[in-house]
């Protein structure tokens, strides 16, 4: 039998794994930003959609630790 962990321990990484996502986020969007600037706009279009990903992702986590919270 294995520890699925406390409700509380859940939400935790739950939100851990949101702030990684969304920091993940961050970086490909200022890397987006550049790729923008340097006029180089293939390598923005993926950073952004990478960015987008990450806060889809991000947002799966808190909403599963929200409705595991009550």
């Amino acid at each position: 039998m294995t520890n699925q962990g406390t409700g509380t321990e859940q939400n935790s990484a739950a939100f851990e794994q949101a702030a990684r996502e969304l920091q993940a986020a961050q970086h490909d969007a200022r890397v987006a930003f550049d790729c923008l600037a340097l006029g180089d706009l293939d390598r923005a279009h993926t950073h952004a959609l990478t960015a987008r990903v990450a806060v889809d992702a991000a947002v799966t986590a808190l909403v599963a630790a929200l409705t595991e919270a009550g």
